[in-house]
């Protein structure tokens, strides 16, 4: 499918503006997704371009967040690789369950990490000791495996779950919990964009220039969150979920 010049730039604009969000609480693909969708592409080719182009985005985050000294690659060599097993897990589901009936879980859940941001008082969590060397490499596998799964099979608000469950159980602050999001996100991101060029779904006559203006969005992204740090992310996340809400709600209610 050939798209306009016009067509291109926007949503050029529209994953460069995705990049940013996505670096600092995720939630990008509230915005590329739906851009690739109004140019009439099939859903399951706007996924897998969505998938060609955000990558990038991922990976340009990453290395922001590492070159920041915000990435354990402790906890990166453990995350990472489960991050991958969770994606592929998450894809065979989908041949077994719909992903439609996660919808009102996930949007309970979306309800309670709105709260526990909006609501929680005391320290940040990054002011807590932080667990055992093997605890914390125990719950950081769990974590990947956990929503890395999710990811491969609904989707939604993955790393903004990323950020809550590593801020929340292994007592990082929001910025590093957006830095360990990151890790998961390109795993996870690697993972289905694999599945989806196999499959002949990615035009990557598309998604390569989205990819450019991803990758400098996330860039971005990642220099404002080191820059700006949790005061930022809380924001930014808190837009993302209430985002989600409305989305999913408006799903729920219109199936």
């Amino acid at each position: 499918m050939d798209l306009s010049p016009l067509q291109l730039a926007l949503l050029c604009v529209a994953a460069l503006t995705a990049g940013m969000v996505d670096a600092i609480a995720g939630g990008g693909g509230l915005i590329s997704l739906p851009a690739l969708l109004s140019t009439g592409l099939p859903p399951h080719v706007a996924l897998g371009t969505n998938k060609g182009q955000s990558v990038f985005g991922a990976f340009a985050a990453l290395v922001r967040f590492w070159r920041a000294g915000l990435v354990r690659g402790g906890l990166a060599a453990i995350t990472f690789p489960l991050g991958l097993v969770g994606a592929l897990l998450g894809a065979g589901l989908v041949l077994l369950l719909r992903p439609e009936v996660l919808k009102p879980v996930v949007l309970v859940l979306l309800v309670v990490v709105a709260a526990f941001l909006a609501f929680r008082r005391g320290p940040p969590p990054g002011a807590r000791p932080e667990p055992p060397l093997a605890r914390l490499r125990a719950l950081g596998a769990l974590i990947a495996l956990l929503i890395g799964t999710y990811d491969g099979f609904f989707g939604p608000g993955t790393g903004t779950f990323l950020i809550i469950a590593f801020s929340g159980l292994l007592g990082h602050s929001l910025t590093h919990a957006s830095a360990d999001a990151k890790v998961v996100n390109f795993a996870t991101n690697l993972s289905a964009v694999c599945l989806f060029a196999w499959r002949g779904l990615v035009l990557w006559h598309v998604a390569l220039p989205m990819a450019a203006a991803q990758f400098t969005g996330a860039w971005l992204g990642a220099h404002f969150a080191v820059r700006g740090g949790d005061r930022l992310v809380r924001k930014v996340v808190l837009g993302v979920v209430v985002a989600l809400v409305i989305k999913l709600s408006h799903d729920v209610l219109s199936a």
